[in-house]
């Protein structure tokens, strides 16, 4: 299963080809944004994606709003970081 991080605009997207995870252990995914300048990562939207399968929202994390995870992650997906969103990271817990 995959979880894409994809910009909307014209800055970079840094993310690590693969992430090891661990059965039963946390797990960050990270994502970070290099931003040009007079850019503002205002939202950044997580996915899952399988294959054959339509993406499924995961959570959002909004600078006014705060995060959302839909329910069946509810408990198990937080936000990684602090502050602004330019670090979009989140953590898969167990």
């Amino acid at each position: 299963t995959r979880v894409p991080c994809v910009p909307a605009g014209g800055g970079r997207v840094e993310v690590p080809r693969s992430v090891t995870a661990v059965l039963g252990q946390d797990v960050v995914l990270p994502c970070r944004y290099r931003a040009q300048e007079q850019e503002q990562v205002v939202q950044v939207t997580w996915l899952k994606r399988g294959p054959g399968t339509v993406p499924t929202e995961v959570a959002v994390l909004n600078l006014q709003h705060g995060e959302h995870v839909q329910e069946p992650f509810a408990g198990r997906v937080l936000r990684h970081g602090h502050g602004e969103l330019e670090d979009g990271a989140i953590v898969l817990r167990n």
